[in-house]
């Protein structure tokens, strides 16, 4: 058996590399895969086997999805925040250090994990309920709080709502994947299409070990602000950062640590709500209370054990991947690889989500497009998600 959680685990591992570095294959379509074929294609595998690789995936790529943000501007949903810092150090010759940043921010996030976990399975069962009444107020809080702390107010009100109608009509149709085409556009595609638009050439890029990794205020807000956020439906680790930052301000290269400690760290969180409130928070807590409907304190216990092993060995593959990155990414035609990826991204969204979503995703990356030269926080895109999920608590 242990020798079989060993292999569950590096095959997580691969995998959680493999989707990190590719944008628009996300973790969630995997587990999705992963657990249709449970019933056929996997069915002799324990679910337990299951389990350990959706989570290692799962927090492998946390670690490794801010490759391909920073350098190639193609961010995951849960990073794209990262991508105005991490362009800036990267335009300095500093993309390396603006990885590595995130990347002991993750690495942070995984010990995090540990200690808050005890509190946290018997905490939150208690007062849960008590917030379940007030959910619909609090993301409506936190939706005004994002918007309230842009310069351009009305900009960022429009781009939350403009998402969110968005959102709220994808949502609603019958397509197989409707978040694949509708996060990808409005984050992914939209940034190459700039990228491409304007001829980015990234310059030599320093390999340098010797940087401070600012993490006390990171640390302070992210462990508020994360268990908040992956309690709670509608918010993620972009809202987590942004909501982190104002409890404790930090500068930008801070701001980039405290993004990889609340995506490592709200993942995590997500399967600790399994346990302490049966709910699931994001696509990876799905597949895994799809394969198991009950978890037990056992497998949490699994599960945290496995969070620290991937985390460790992800923090090694990110260290090693970006090195090899930066060294290579000035040679590379800038402008022909973000075609590239925007092609793959396309045949991905096709493939998983049909025509319709393909007609979505275009329309997603011209939305995405115009709201980004809107001058707001990407993060007043995530409307898309926080308005519709407003809206079905109060009606």
């Amino acid at each position: 058996m242990l020798l079989s959680l060993i292999i569950s685990l590096l095959f997580g591992i691969l995998a959680g590399t493999i989707t990190g570095l590719s944008p628009g294959i996300h973790i969630n379509l995997v587990g999705a895969i992963l657990v249709s074929s449970s019933i056929t294609l996997f069915s002799s595998i324990l679910p337990v086997y299951l389990i350990v690789f959706i989570v290692a995936m799962s927090i492998t790529h946390t670690f490794v999805d801010f490759i391909p943000s920073i350098f190639l501007g193609a961010p995951d949903t849960d990073t794209e925040l990262s991508v105005l810092p991490g362009h800036e150090l990267l335009k300095k010759g500093k993309g390396y250090e603006a990885v590595m940043l995130s990347n002991y921010g993750s690495l942070t996030a995984v010990f995090i994990l540990i200690i808050i976990s005890i509190p946290l399975i018997f905490v939150v069962p208690k007062i849960y309920p008590i917030l379940t009444k007030s959910i619909v107020f609090i993301l409506i809080f936190f939706s005004l709080t994002l918007i309230l702390l842009e310069k351009n107010k009305i900009s960022a009100l429009f781009v939350f709502l403009l998402t969110g109608f968005l959102g709220l009509v994808v949502l609603n149709l019958k397509i197989k994947e409707p978040l694949l085409p509708l996060l990808t556009g409005l984050f992914g595609a939209s940034m190459l299409i700039l990228s491409i638009k304007q001829k980015t050439i990234i310059p030599l890029q320093k390999i340098n070990e010797e940087f401070q990794v600012p993490l006390k205020s990171p640390i302070i807000g992210s462990a508020i602000a994360s268990p908040l956020c992956g309690f709670l439906p509608g918010l993620g680790s972009g809202q987590a950062a942004i909501i982190g930052n104002q409890i404790s301000k930090t500068d930008k290269r801070g701001f980039i640590v405290m993004i990889g400690i609340t995506n490592t760290l709200v993942m995590g969180i997500s399967f600790l709500s399994l346990y302490a409130i049966q709910k699931a928070r994001t696509g990876s807590a799905v597949s895994i209370q799809q394969l198991l409907s009950v978890i037990s304190l056992n497998i949490l216990i699994l599960i945290l054990i496995v969070s620290l092993i991937s985390g460790i060995i992800a923090f090694f593959i990110t260290k090693n991947i970006s090195k090899f990155c930066a060294q290579k990414i000035n040679r590379i035609n800038y402008s022909f690889l973000s075609i590239t990826i925007l092609v793959i991204i396309s045949i991905v969204v096709l493939i998983f989500s049909g025509f319709f979503g393909f007609i979505i995703f275009i329309a997603s990356t011209f939305t995405g497009v115009y709201c980004i030269s809107l001058n707001v926080r990407r993060t007043n895109m995530m409307g898309c998600l926080l308005l519709p999920t407003i809206l079905l608590y109060l009606f």
